[in-house]
């Protein structure tokens, strides 16, 4: 499944909602923007999940909200 996939489905925004809802997806968030994503920018939700030891949901809200605020910042 592709991320757009995700957010299409209707269940996203209840993901949103929960992840959003973490203690530490502020930092998980700050920590992909800041040193993860400029040393591999197409990296996968899978493989940032693992990285970041965190679930695959959060993992897919992040990087869905990472690319739309560099979209918006083009």
């Amino acid at each position: 499944m592709t991320l757009k996939d995700y957010v299409e489905n209707r269940l996203w925004p209840i993901l949103v909602e929960t992840v959003h809802e973490l203690v530490m997806y502020p930092h998980h968030k700050a920590y992909a923007r800041d040193s993860i994503l400029p040393e591999k920018p197409e990296i996968r939700p899978e493989e940032l999940a693992v990285r970041l030891k965190i679930s695959l949901g959060e993992a897919l809200v992040i990087l869905c909200e990472l690319t739309n605020e560099r979209k918006t910042m083009s």
